[in-house]
């Protein structure tokens, strides 16, 4: 393979094609451009903050571009929820992530409690626990995929070893930014918080909160009778459930879902739980889906889906149902899902 942007920036490629990296091979990640999505981007940014003009116009220098030219990733946005993080729903405004990497790992904006909140340090969260703030600022970060200055956690953020390496083309377009925008602090002197310690925290406050949950604790009594039947501590059974107005659905995925005798009489309680998360966060709505493992101790964890279209008895739920619980739980309109924007 090709290793090093200095090769390739000096044509050489033909001395290393006894490499194992055919031409061809070479020739279709060349022609493979950048995924860029910037209405998710700009959508993936708490309500009252707009993405930056720097995130913008490096999606325009760098849309066409092959991909892995200044690194192996896609800039699309997404929301906490859907990152490698626990129950990461409340956390919506806490982070822009506007870059998604192969495995899953997301990176974007933190706002943490006292940072710059038109400046924010730049975070990873990766997809095998690797917690990190990556850079001050966003122009730290975009320095940093010129100068490759990432570790093995995070090798996505260096550029492909069989692609034509950009970073130097990305270095001359940074240096001819515009003055007066924010440029990246100064490393030795900024004190940024433990990152790291932050989602640590979270998590494990997180999973108490709902290992100790009244109606958690009362649904894993009332489902006594699907405890898994072993007796290891990552052992579970797994539920769906989908709400969606009036309309109702839950399943125990059981050599796929399968109806089970209990659904009705939890119903009531889901709606519960649904009622006073909306007060807890009013600001997120209501979820549409549920999924959750009760585990051999009885303790239930759940996950919640508050963009997807649920399905109930084998059909999208009714769109009337949906906006019908919009009008009464209102969002911002960037966190209100497109299939129910456009309804």
């Amino acid at each position: 393979m090709i290793e090093g942007c200095e090769l390739v920036r000096t044509g050489r490629w033909s001395v290393e094609t006894n490499t194992g990296v055919t031409n061809r091979q070479y020739s279709a990640l060349s022609d493979t451009p950048y995924p860029i999505d910037l209405d998710s981007i700009r959508g993936a940014f708490p309500p009252g903050i707009e993405a930056p003009p720097l995130l913008v116009d490096f999606a325009d220098w760098l849309n066409g571009r092959p991909w892995g030219s200044v690194g192996r990733f896609s800039l699309q946005g997404q929301f906490s929820d859907h990152a490698p993080i626990v129950d990461g729903s409340p956390l919506r405004d806490r982070f822009s992530l506007f870059m998604r990497l192969p495995d899953g790992s997301a990176v974007g904006g933190w706002y943490g409690a006292g940072l710059d909140r038109d400046n924010p340090p730049i975070v990873g969260l990766g997809s095998e626990g690797d917690y990190e703030l990556l850079a001050p600022s966003l122009d730290g970060l975009l320095a940093k995929l010129t100068s490759q200055q990432f570790g093995n956690a995070w090798s996505d953020l260096l550029p492909h070893d069989e692609v034509e390496c950009q970073t130097v083309e990305l270095a001359r377009w940074l240096a001819g930014r515009p003055a007066g925008e924010p440029m990246a602090p100064d490393d030795a002197s900024l004190e940024l918080p433990d990152f790291r310690g932050f989602v640590e925290k979270w998590s494990r406050d997180r999973e108490d909160y709902w290992a100790n949950h009244r109606l958690m604790a009362e649904l894993g009594w009332r489902l006594a009778a699907h405890l898994p039947k072993g007796k290891k501590p990552w052992d579970k059974t797994n539920f769906e459930v989908a709400i969606s107005g009036a309309q109702y659905q839950a399943r125990v995925l059981t050599r796929g879902p399968q109806p089970f005798e209990e659904a009705s009489s939890i119903e009531s309680l889901l709606r519960d739980l649904r009622e006073e998360m909306r007060r807890a966060q009013p600001e997120l709505g209501l979820w549409y889906a549920m999924s959750f493992g009760l585990y051999a101790d009885g303790r239930v964890m759940p996950n919640f889906e508050y963009d997807l279209r649920p399905t109930i008895d084998g059909e999208p739920a009714l769109l009337s149902e949906a906006k019908a619980d919009l009008v009464r739980a209102p969002r911002p309109e960037r966190w209100v899902p497109k299939w129910l924007a456009a309804s």
